[in-house]
């Protein structure tokens, strides 16, 4: 044992009793201080430290503090560091601690065994920061110290001090090229606990664990690939590998099974409609050169089909010898991927890409991609111009007359159990309700092609011969609706009637089918036979049609068909027919390639329906731009019909009360003056002041409630029944309004009626204030004036003297007929008018109120016009702004799909569909 380890261990005692084994160490140890000391030097260091060791062991800690302390010679550092140990043993933590720091020695053990006892002390004291540093710092100045950094990588992760650790183990795994250490940095990455460290950080230890063993290399990418592929920092790991792939110079014959993995799944998320093609451009072309050169054999097709759809669009991004090695593959190598199940993922994508940008649901079309699916069922369409026939010979094959008019939309007609139909939009597949339901929808016209009918109920004919048949509507003006199908037929059967067959109108059609689907075989069935006038004639129709069609189409068989021939017969010989034009064989390719088409054509509509999206918010804006206008015009009229009736109608009621003011004025004075007829010479004179005062009240009143007020009542009821006329033409206007703006919207959104409650209410008031009026008694003759003073005064005074009376009724007559009433009627008009001028205060609020529901009704349009502008004008914004936001997915759709197309349609030579 070296001297280092016997001192690490506190064994270094055991020099001094290797020969008296059998004695207590102790006992040899006192034999040897006491022979030390015959000596004329004696160096008792060695033994003291000795004894030490063996008090320590026996946890004597004092004694062999005590012992320790006197230890001068080359021993003296690791004597403190046993004093230390033993303090720290004894619970006396700052004096250990200030004995270990204390220690200065060029031994590297030493400082190694005094930092890691330093540790635990500062661990068990809760000195994290302290225990820390002291750690890493023994790590690098000794990390081949026994279990120094087994020590600290405990340590880190007990505390979840993921930083210290991961740097630890990277450190440790390049620096020892240790596969154990690599394994610890993998599965700190796996548990996702190096996410927020610069992919760069790893850079060198892959360059170092790629020498050692590619497979962990490859364990290694796959798990930080992983684990930054939802962070922030993704695309700089991906920048940051394919730069440390190229640098690699990685080859295929390394079978690296996950990376290829990887990259084919990074390739398709990027292309997937999340990302603008700006951020791609520097990226895609190296990933897919670091793909091709590292694919496994079963991607190594789908690898250089992505770099060739990619170079397609983007030409001189990638490397020219990677495009000739991609052409190479694709030209010489077979692969094994299930083309339908991608291409399926990638029309899926595209449909919830066009949902989430609200460019519809699709539902029609998913249905009829669908439809290509069923490998068991061949697609026969039947097609013709209007009037040849076909739905009778639908009839016929189904034995049921299940269409009696030509047919509306597009119905697919299947075998199936039970009877189901079922209707097909864009927005929802709806289940009818029976053949009479079906009915209903046949005979509808309107929005008929927008739909597609389906029809399942138990036919023999359809399952004999594995048929479903697609009848379309007759070819009369609609056949780019019906050119739309056609990629959904295995097998176009073209009807013609016999008596005018093969027309230059279906020779042009026949083109234009030929055109678009020049892969899919066109058969004909020649209808109505049974109309020709005699079998000679029928036997030479058939003959120069035939040699007609095959100038055009030579492949085309031809079928003589009518309703009224033998059904068994002639089924029989359809079926043959059926069978003789089934083409089955690659069924799986060819129906791949109309996928294909479909996903290529939902993408040319997508962009084009941007732009429709584009054109509609123009016009949108201009629209509502010209409606707000015209609605703020609209508003304005409604208010100065309002101001204007009200003028009007105020007016016209001022004027009935002032003309009865003004014959109130006129009455009441003249009937107070007549009052004068009641003075008699015999009159009590002192009280005759107040029977005239009462006698004028009474007149008064009368006078209003007979006369003015049945006089009020018949004014104020033609006064209504004129503004009733008045509100009636304002009516009539605002309806030809709404009717201007219902037809301007196209929809009856404006109903302008006006509030004619307001006349009951009026009527109802005039009623209760004309009904009755008591008039509160007015003083007429009984105020405090000069001369009704002294007259009153003179009558009670001079009224008991006969020889006075005959002077007092003159006086009062005369009083009575020349008195200024001015004031009496005033206050007369002034009560008896109150409740009306309440009622006329009243007026301007209620033909307010007739008017309110048409000036919130338009208001309300303004207001929606408003918003409609700034929303659409906003809209109008980003997508001029950013139009990339709408562009790049779709172009990346289009990468994918020249991706399948490269893979499947193009090397197994069945015509791609444009």
């Amino acid at each position: 044992m070296s001297l280092e380890k016997q001192l690490t261990e506190k064994c270094y005692y055991t020099m001094f009793i290797n020969e008296h084994g059998e004695m207590h160490p102790i006992r040899v140890l006192g034999d040897a201080y006491q022979e030390e000391m015959q000596k004329d030097i004696p160096d008792l260091s060695y033994i003291r430290f000795a004894q030490g060791e063996v008090y320590f062991q026996n946890k004597d800690f004092e004694t062999a503090i005590f012992k320790w302390g006197q230890i001068i010679n080359e021993l003296e550092p690791w004597a403190k560091k046993n004093t230390a140990d033993a303090y720290y043993e004894m619970g006396l933590f700052s004096n250990a601690e200030d004995l270990y720091t204390s220690i200065e020695t060029d031994s590297l053990t030493l400082n190694t065994e005094v930092a890691l006892n330093l540790f635990s002390l500062y661990n068990e004291r809760g000195k994290i920061d302290s225990a820390v540093k002291v750690i890493k710092k023994t790590v690098l100045s000794n990390p081949d110290y026994p279990q120094v950094t087994e020590i600290a990588r405990k340590f880190f992760e007990e505390r979840q001090d993921w930083e210290n650790a991961i740097e630890l183990a990277v450190n440790e795994a390049c620096r020892t090229v240790s596969p154990e250490w690599f394994d610890i940095v993998i599965s700190y990455v796996q548990s996702g606990v190096t996410k927020r460290l610069s992919p760069s950080y790893f850079s060198h230890a892959l360059n170092v664990v790629y020498t050692l063993d590619t497979k962990q290399f490859e364990q290694l990418t796959v798990a930080l690939w992983n684990s930054y592929q939802t962070e922030e920092s993704h695309f700089t790991w991906l920048k940051e590998i394919n730069q440390l792939l190229f640098s690699l110079e990685v080859e295929q014959n390394e079978h690296w099974e996950e990376l290829s993995h990887v990259f084919k799944e990074t390739y398709f998320s990027l292309i997937d409609g999340s990302y603008l093609i700006k951020e791609l451009t520097d990226l895609i072309p190296d990933l897919l050169s670091n793909w091709i050169r590292i694919a496994i054999p079963a991607q190594i097709v789908v690898a250089s089909a992505a770099v060739l759809s990619w170079n397609e669009l983007f030409p001189v991004s990638i490397h020219m010898n990677i495009v000739s090695e991609a052409e190479k593959i694709i030209s010489k190598m077979d692969h094994e991927i299930d083309e339908l199940e991608e291409c399926l993922k990638l029309f899926e994508a595209i449909l919830i890409w066009a949902e989430a940008h609200d460019m519809g649901e699709n539902n029609r079309l998913k249905w009829m991609v669908l439809q290509m699916l069923d490998f068991d069922t061949h697609h026969l369409l039947l097609t013709g111009l209007s009037g040849s026939g076909k739905s009778t010979f639908v009839n016929t094959l189904s034995g049921e007359d299940l269409q009696d008019s030509p047919t509306s939309s597009v119905v697919v007609f299947k075998n199936h159990p039970d009877l189901e139909i079922y209707e097909i939009n864009n927005q929802e597949t709806i289940q009818l309700d029976g053949l009479s339901d079906f009915q209903e929808r046949m005979d509808r016209r309107r929005n008929a092609m927008e739909s597609i009918i389906e029809i399942k109920r138990p036919s023999l004919f359809l399952q004999e011969n594995q048929l479903t048949i697609i009848d379309t509507p007759g070819l009369n003006g609609n056949q780019y609706e019906v050119m739309k199908q056609i990629h959904a037929a295995d097998t176009v059967l073209f009807v013609l009637d016999a008596n005018a067959p093969f027309t230059a109108k279906e020779r042009g059609i026949l083109s234009q089918i030929h055109d678009q689907a020049p892969s899919i075989p066109i058969h004909f069935l020649l209808n109505k036979m049974d109309t020709i006038a005699n079998e000679q004639e029928t036997v030479r129709i058939f003959n120069e049609t035939t040699a007609e069609i095959h100038s055009y189409l030579p492949d085309s068989k031809i079928f003589a068909f009518s309703s009224h021939y033998d059904s068994g017969q002639q089924l029989s010989e359809l079926k043959e027919f059926i069978q003789s034009i089934k083409n089955t064989r690659n069924l799986e390719d060819k129906r791949l390639a109309k996928l294909l088409f479909f996903i290529r054509s939902t993408i040319t509509e997508l962009l084009q329906k941007r732009i429709d999206v584009e054109n509609q918010l123009i016009e949108s804006v201009r629209w509502n731009e010209e409606m707000h206008m015209k609605l703020t015009g609209a508003l304005n009229q409604v208010k100065d019909a309002e101001s204007q009736k009200a003028e009007t109608i105020t007016r016209n009621y001022r004027q009935i009360k002032k003309e009865l003011q003004k014959e109130i004025t006129e009455a009441v004075p003249k009937m107070l003056k007549d009052c004068s007829s009641l003075i008699k010479e015999n009159s009590d004179f002192s009280k005759i002041h107040i029977e005239l005062n009462s006698e004028m009240n009474n007149r008064i009143q009368k006078y209003l409630e007979l006369t003015i007020l049945p006089k009020y009542y018949s004014s104020l009821q033609e006064w209504i029944g004129d503004t009733k006329e008045e509100f009636t033409r304002s009516q009539q206007f605002l309806d030809e309004m709404a009717d201007g703006f219902n037809g301007m919207y196209g929809e009856e959104r404006f109903n302008l009626e006006c509030d004619f409650k307001i006349l009951d209410d009026w009527r109802r008031d005039t009623d209760r204030m004309t009904s009755r009026f008591t008039l509160e008694p007015v003083n007429i003759l009984l105020r405090r004036t000069p001369s009704q003073f002294l007259l009153k005064s003179a009558g009670k005074l001079l009224g008991a003297l006969s020889q006075n009376k005959n002077m007092l009724f003159n006086k009062y007559k005369a009083f009575v007929e020349n008195e200024d009433y001015s004031e009496t009627v005033a206050l007369v008009n002034e009560r008896f008018f109150q409740q009306f001028e309440l009622f006329e205060k009243a007026l301007d609020r209620d033909i307010s109120l007739f008017f309110r529901g048409p000036a919130s009704v338009v208001t309300r349009a303004i207001e929606e016009a408003h918003t409609e502008i700034e929303t659409n004008q906003d809209l109008l914004g980003k997508m001029n702004t950013n139009p990339e936001l709408f562009r790049d997915p779709l172009t990346l759709f289009e990468v994918r799909l020249r991706q399948f197309e490269w893979m499947t349609v193009a090397g197994k030579g069945v015509q791609t569909v444009y």
